[in-house]
C-alpha cells in the first residue's frame, strides 16, 4: 500500500494488522498504534525528539541486568504500573485489600522462615519491628496454608542485592499462615530510600525536578491455590515521603500503623524503642499465578 500523506499512515498500519489471529493481541496492538500516532500528532514530534526517545528506550534495556530492572522502574516512575494495578485490583478488581506494585526487587526462593522468626540474615542495626499479620477471605474466614513472601529495605534504604554489607536474602523470608490464617515475623523498621538514578530514569527525574525517594514500606506477596495472588506493600505512616512517592505507589488502604513502644519488647535482646505492626490482608477467589521475578 502506497502512503500519500501523514494522515494516511495510521489506517495503512492498522489495515496490515487486520489478519492477526489472536483477538486480544489485535485489540492491544491496534490501540497502541492509534494512541502512539495520535501522541506524535498532538505534540508535533520532531525527528530529533523521536531519536532522543528511541535512545531513551534503548538505554532502558542496556541498563537492565540481573540485579536491576530499569524497565519496571520507568513504568513505576510515570505511574503506569500503579494505574495497571488499580485497574485490575482494588475497587475495579473487587478486592478488599488493595494491591500494589511488585516493585523491581522481588526475588524468587526467599528462605522459608517459621512464624515469628527473624528476617535478619546478617547484623542489621535499626529499631526492632515485630509484625503480626492475618490473611482472610472475602467472607472473613481465616486462610491457612498461604505462602507469604516478605521483603523490605534496610534502615539505610538499601535492599540486600544493592548492598555488599548485607548477607544474601537479608530482610527476606517466606512464611506459611497457620490454621488461624496468621503469620508473624521479627525484623527492623524499614527506611525510605532513593530509587536508582544511574540510568535514563534518573535523567528523566532530574529533568523534571522530581524527588527520587520512596516512603518506607514492607512488601508482601501472598499465594494460595484457588485465590488471586495478592501483591501489596504496607507503608510506614510517619514517613516524610508518604505523600510524594516517586513511583506513585501509596494508596490510603496501604498506610500501616507502625506503633512505637518504649516498654519491654517481645524479645530479651531488644534495647531501646521498638515497633509493632498489626495488619489484615484479604484475598479473593481467583487464579493463583506468580509474577515473573524482575531480578535474579
Amino acid at each position: 500500500m502506497i502512503i500519500e500523506n501523514a494522515e494516511g499512515v495510521t489506517p495503512v498500519v492498522l489495515q496490515t494488522m487486520a489478519g492477526t489471529s489472536n483477538a486480544r493481541l489485535k485489540e492491544i496492538m491496534e490501540a497502541l498504534v492509534r494512541h502512539a500516532h495520535a501522541f506524535a500528532r498532538e505534540i508535533n514530534l520532531t525527528e530529533a525528539e523521536f531519536e532522543q526517545g528511541v535512545d531513551f528506550l534503548n538505554r532502558i534495556g542496556q541498563t537492565t541486568n540481573d540485579a536491576h530492572n530499569e524497565g519496571i522502574l520507568f513504568s513505576d516512575s510515570i505511574g503506569f504500573s500503579t494505574l495497571v494495578c488499580l485497574l485490575n485490583n482494588g475497587s475495579n478488581g473487587a478486592t478488599e485489600t488493595a494491591a500494589a506494585l511488585l516493585g523491581p526487587f522481588w526475588r524468587m526462593h526467599s528462605p522459608r522462615t517459621e512464624n515469628g522468626g527473624s528476617l535478619l540474615r546478617s547484623p542489621t542495626p535499626g529499631p526492632a519491628l515485630f509484625a503480626n499479620c492475618l490473611i482472610k477471605d472475602q467472607a472473613g474466614q481465616p486462610l491457612a496454608g498461604v505462602e507469604v513472601d516478605v521483603w523490605h529495605s534496610s534502615p539505610v534504604g538499601l535492599y540486600e542485592n544493592q548492598d555488599e554489607s548485607q548477607a544474601d536474602m537479608n530482610l527476606r523470608g517466606k512464611f506459611i499462615t497457620d490454621a488461624q490464617g496468621r503469620f508473624g515475623f521479627r525484623s527492623v523498621k524499614p527506611a525510605g530510600y532513593p530509587v536508582p538514578v544511574h540510568g535514563p530514569v534518573g535523567d528523566m527525574l532530574r529533568a523534571q525536578n522530581r524527588s527520587h525517594f520512596r516512603p518506607a514500606h514492607i512488601h508482601f506477596l501472598a499465594f494460595k491455590q484457588g485465590f488471586k495472588t495478592l501483591v501489596t506493600q504496607v507503608f510506614v505512616d510517619d514517613d516524610e515521603y508518604l505523600e510524594n512517592d516517586v513511583v506513585f505507589g501509596v494508596t490510603r488502604a496501604l498506610v500501616g500503623d507502625y506503633v512505637r513502644h518504649d516498654d519491654k519488647a517481645p524479645a530479651d535482646d531488644v534495647e531501646g524503642p521498638w515497633y509493632s505492626l498489626d495488619y489484615t490482608f484479604v484475598m479473593e477467589h481467583g487464579l493463583a499465578t506468580l509474577p515473573h521475578p524482575p531480578i535474579k
